[in-house]
């Protein structure tokens, strides 16, 4: 019970406890201070301990949790591999290309001039060298009309294609004036007559395909109509011809329709042309025209130019007889209607023919049908004397495929190959998405290397193309680039030619990989993740 006299309820300390306390508080400070001073042994025992202790002797401490005291092993760096420079004598050599080897085998169908590729101990693991006295090449455009002589020292082309006005050597470059062996008035003037049929200027036609191109003078003057020429042209006694073309910032690879396919997808090209190049059309009941069926879109366009229009002027420069002559067009022609190709043109040297959208109002041998094994399925595969189906339309005016919109709206549009959902794995979500993530990326290289996307940078190689997000990124008449498909990964070939754009099938894993330092073309390797 709490008392009156003390509501609290607490008692008074004692005056002694308080003595007590303040006691023990001084003798305890007291104590420290005799240890703190070095006469004490715990502190002589800590400053031992703290000798024996030195940090500087532990190096490696690793605060990583240990489990049932399994060593943590740090992975080892991966040595840097050194190549070698080739030997001089391989300045102008081509994987698979070279000429020694390419004479071992058949003549027939152009076999010879395919790519064969040497044994595993043959392969070169060593940097090709520049040729003597290399230059930076010109830039853009000036690159179309001149050539560094040290780039290409090769004088050949001037002496055998003289008049035909290919190439000129003066001085110390050479110099392109842009005729060619079926256009003597230029380039230019060609184009503007096939402009006269077929829509060039709208943006219709945006990639082409230029079969046997010698320097790629067509390609390269169709470029500034803002259509990208795929050229290409067999490594033969003109060996430099396709270099010529590089070095002049022309699209344009080393290759011949012989006995296995063009390394590109189905109706990839809106434009195929043949100017005097010398394939045989009707050989093989037209096999090498059904492969450029296969490749040509549905309302794509074809151009002859050369042996056999116009034979009734030509037959005796050809040295030829009228008769032969006029059977080989009457041929093409046959071939021509059984292809699904109506001939919109024919004047003086020039033919036109164009392949109608759809199969709806054609008249096929289902016989002569190629059997479906896929036709993008085409690396190093045979060539086949069949005709490619169109693909399935439901009415009479619908675009076999899928109708494509003009360039340069088709850069960044939905490509049928997507929304038709023939790419495993791609959404319209998720190509809209790679679209945005490479415009960053791309964005982001330019901040590290401003010449990219400048006219320094002409020839670009996307070595794991993807849908094509890095080349229409980058998308520019200053620069052009090659999207390569590895043909271990997912197919995407198709969806980049539906954007407008080029690209070749390749398998990196069995040809032979050299690491340039005069490679002709500026090589970006984003690969895609």
């Amino acid at each position: 019970m709490v008392s009156k006299h003390n509501p609290s309820g607490n008692k008074k300390r004692s005056p002694l406890s308080i003595f007590a306390v303040i006691g023990l508080c001084c003798f305890f400070y007291i104590l420290g201070a005799w240890q703190r001073s070095g006469f004490g042994k715990g502190d002589s025992i800590a400053l031992e301990v703290t000798k024996q202790a030195d940090c500087s002797i532990f190096t490696n401490l690793n605060f990583e949790t240990h489990h049932n005291d399994v060593e943590i092993v740090e992975p080892s760096k991966p040595k840097a591999q050194v190549f070698k420079p080739c030997d001089v004598k391989y300045t102008d050599y081509t994987p698979c290309q070279e000429q020694d080897r390419a004479m071992k085998f058949p003549r027939d169908n152009m076999i010879y001039r395919e790519r064969h590729c040497p044994p595993e101990e043959e392969k070169l693991h060593c940097l090709i060298p520049a040729p003597k006295g290399y230059m930076t090449p010109f830039e853009w455009p000036k690159s179309r009309d001149y050539v560094h002589y040290a780039n290409v020292p090769h004088k050949s082309l001037t002496v055998e294609k003289a008049v035909q006005n290919w190439v000129q050597f003066k001085g110390n470059v050479f110099k392109f004036p842009g005729g060619g062996t079926m256009f003597p008035q230029g380039a230019d003037a060609y184009i503007d007559e096939l402009a006269s049929v077929i829509p060039i200027a709208d943006g219709s036609v945006r990639t082409a395909l230029d079969t046997g191109c010698g320097v790629a003078s067509w390609g390269a003057y169709m470029l500034k109509r803002n259509v990208l020429a795929m050229s290409f042209a067999p490594r033969d006694n003109h060996e430099a011809q396709v270099q010529f073309a590089l070095e002049r910032g022309v699209p344009a690879v080393i290759g011949v329709l012989g006995s296995i396919n063009l390394p590109y997808p189905s109706r990839a090209f809106d434009m195929a042309q043949c100017s005097r190049c010398l394939i045989p059309w009707t050989a093989n009941d037209g096999m090498y025209l059904m492969e450029v069926d296969r490749v040509l879109r549905p309302g794509g366009y074809w151009v002859l130019s050369g042996p056999p229009i116009n034979w009734k002027t030509y037959y005796q420069v050809w040295k030829r007889t009228k008769e032969d002559l006029k059977a080989e067009q009457k041929k093409i022609e046959e071939l021509a209607e059984q292809l699904c190709w109506e001939k919109k043109y024919e004047k003086g040297d020039i033919a036109i023919f164009r392949k109608k959208v759809n199969d709806k109002s054609c008249r096929r041998n289902s016989a002569n049908m190629c059997k479906p094994r896929g036709s993008d399925d085409v690396w190093y595969k045979k060539m086949e004397t069949c005709i490619t189906p169109f693909p399935k339309v439901s009415s009479a005016s619908e675009v076999a495929g899928g109708e494509l919109k003009k360039f340069p709206a088709r850069l960044f549009a939905v490509p049928p190959h997507i929304s038709k959902g023939l790419v495993e794995g791609v959404s319209v979500e998720s190509y809209q998405e790679d679209n945005k993530l490479w415009k960053k990326h791309v964005n982001a290289y330019k901040r590290i290397n401003r010449l990219i996307g400048t006219a320094r940078y002409r020839n670009v190689m996307d070595m794991n193309a993807g849908l094509g997000g890095f080349a229409a990124a980058l998308e520019s008449p200053k620069s052009w680039v090659m999207n390569v498909v590895p043909t271990i990964g997912k197919d995407t070939l198709g969806v980049i030619y539906e954007r407008g754009l080029i690209g070749i099938y390749h398998d990196w894993y069995v040809s032979i990989i050299l690491l340039m330092i005069c490679s002709y073309w500026i090589s970006f390797s984003f690969l895609s993740s």
